[in-house]
């Protein structure tokens, strides 16, 4: 067992380090590994117009998805763990993962169809770039966000404070924002990481102008490897960051639970 899973990780670590190692080689053509040692492939990478465009763009299209996953799934979330009960909250868990369970590519058609028309014709657009991204990362915020009301039982909380006469307001700002604080900001890393390394619905529905990184990064590898693996090593490092930050997170946000419980 112990050989299975070296093997294993090995062959999920062997890409990345070539590529790493491709990012700074001069030359690698009919080679196993690169040749020679430079830091142009990067220089390269950032001085590209197209690339800072494009890394502008992630960014924006990052931040609005996360605002958006915050004003839509925290309250989608408290009305499902609040107000849902029975058949009706197991319907509305079930639309929310509908997302999750279609196909990216499936999605970008659907997008195409409904907005290449002549009534809709926002195809391209970054606004509809951002709604995709939306789509795809919501469940994901609503299931971590219902799951922790429910481990933190925030409805007995919530029960205790309106006999005491607390109103609705009151209870969210004292009680439901600073239980789930540390969750809603995991998942929000976790929605940033999903989206800077989105690519099969951004590659279909987005413009020129609104191109993200994924998108361009497919170019890249037409030409110079050494440039392509520079650009690649770029997005990976963007996503390990927030990956490892919402990890981070996640496990003060169950450290938080412990002392609640």
């Amino acid at each position: 067992m112990p050989f299975i899973a070296i093997a294993y990780l090995i062959f999920l670590v062997s890409p990345v380090l070539l590529l790493a190692l491709g990012s700074f080689g001069e030359n690698w053509s009919n080679t196993l590994l690169p040749t020679g040692f430079t830091w142009r492939w990067y220089e390269e990478v950032m001085a590209d117009p197209s690339f800072r465009r494009a890394f502008i763009t992630s960014l924006q299209i990052v931040g609005v998805t996360c605002a958006l996953n915050m004003l839509i799934g925290l309250p989608f979330a408290y009305a499902i763990q609040v107000g849902a009960r029975g058949g009706v909250r197991f319907a509305a868990r079930l639309v929310t993962l509908l997302p999750v369970a279609v196909p990216d590519l499936v999605l970008a058609f659907g997008f195409i169809l409904v907005f290449s028309s002549d009534t809709l014709p926002w195809l391209g657009s970054f606004w509809l770039l951002a709604a995709g991204h939306l789509v795809l990362t919501l469940p994901y915020t609503v299931t971590a966000l219902v799951a922790d009301m429910e481990q933190l039982r925030l409805d007995e909380y919530e029960h205790a404070a309106s006999t005491l006469g607390a109103s609705f307001l009151a209870r969210l700002r004292d009680i439901v924002i600073p239980l789930l604080g540390p969750s809603l900001m995991s998942s929000m890393l976790t929605v940033a990481a999903l989206s800077i390394g989105e690519f099969q619905l951004s590659n279909l529905i987005s413009g020129f102008l609104s191109r993200t990184y994924p998108v361009v990064l497919l170019q890249a590898f037409y030409g110079a490897t050494g440039f392509a693996c520079a650009a690649t090593i770029v997005l990976l490092f963007l996503a390990t960051i927030a990956s490892l930050t919402s990890s981070l997170t996640s496990k003060f946000s169950d450290s938080k639970k412990a002392v609640s419980a």
